[in-house]
């Protein structure tokens, strides 16, 4: 019987060791279980401040240009947009068909409102939450035949051209010139000239056609529009994308 008993009492021990192993094992996936859903809590959390972060930035924004320029928005027939986009779609007012020099009338708005504009964005507080400040010029459907044979690319070319010309008149004026150093190099690394062609006509009502499905207006789809891109958009772009590839 005890010959028996000692035989035994290996396989015991080892048992037990085994046992020590398997809990061991158990507390160390605990804990890597744990971390993860730590590690993933932080990560929504950041998300949820950035997304905060992206609304009230640009609702500040939106406020901001809406109290600076309501009245004169109206005279002008300008909308702003939640997006911070500002368009001028008056076609009384802005480029005639197939031309890039800007009308008298415009230029007058212009000279009331960039001023105005900038010295709204350029304030301390929204300095680090914009990246970038887009002058895009649009056409309307008419093609350009004598700035290219392709009726799109000659557009684009057309646009190109008007969004540059609304930026070297910005350039030209006597608030620009006596900006100081630095903000002409934030202004210089903020503003972009865009042409965008008849890629975004707007129908009757305004709004973009590819959205309503209605014809294009070629009058109010003729336009220009200073849009604020924040850095906050660029970063809800780096979230979707990551959320998007997996």
């Amino acid at each position: 019987m005890s010959l028996t008993k000692k035989a035994n009492k290996p396989d015991e021990s080892n048992w037990i060791s085994f046992s020590d192993i398997m809990t061991g094992l158990m507390v160390i996936f605990m804990f890597i279980a744990i971390s993860y859903i730590l590690e993933v809590q932080k990560k929504q959390d950041e998300r949820d401040e950035l997304f905060e972060e992206f609304q009230a930035t640009k609702e500040s924004l939106y406020f901001a240009l809406d109290s600076a320029f309501r009245d004169e928005f109206q005279t002008w027939k300008v909308e702003l947009d939640k997006d911070l986009s500002i368009k001028f779609t008056n076609p009384d007012v802005l480029f005639a068909s197939g031309q890039t020099e800007i009308r008298p009338y415009f230029r007058e708005i212009l000279d009331q409102f960039l001023p105005r504009y900038f010295e709204i964005i350029l304030q301390d507080k929204y300095q680090d939450k914009i990246s970038e400040v887009r002058i895009e010029g649009h056409t309307d459907q008419v093609p350009a035949y004598n700035f290219d044979p392709d009726p799109y690319i000659g557009n684009v070319k057309l646009s190109q051209l008007r969004s540059a010309q609304v930026l070297k008149h910005f350039r030209s004026m006597p608030y620009f010139k006596e900006l100081p150093g630095d903000t002409v190099d934030l202004l210089q690394f903020w503003l972009t000239a865009n042409g965008l062609s008849y890629g975004r006509t707007l129908d009757t009502n305004k709004t973009l056609t590819k959205d309503s499905g209605l014809e294009a207006n070629n009058d109010f789809s003729r336009r220009v529009e200073f849009r604020i891109i924040t850095t906050s958009d660029k970063l809800v772009e780096k979230v979707i994308n990551e959320l998007t590839q997996k």
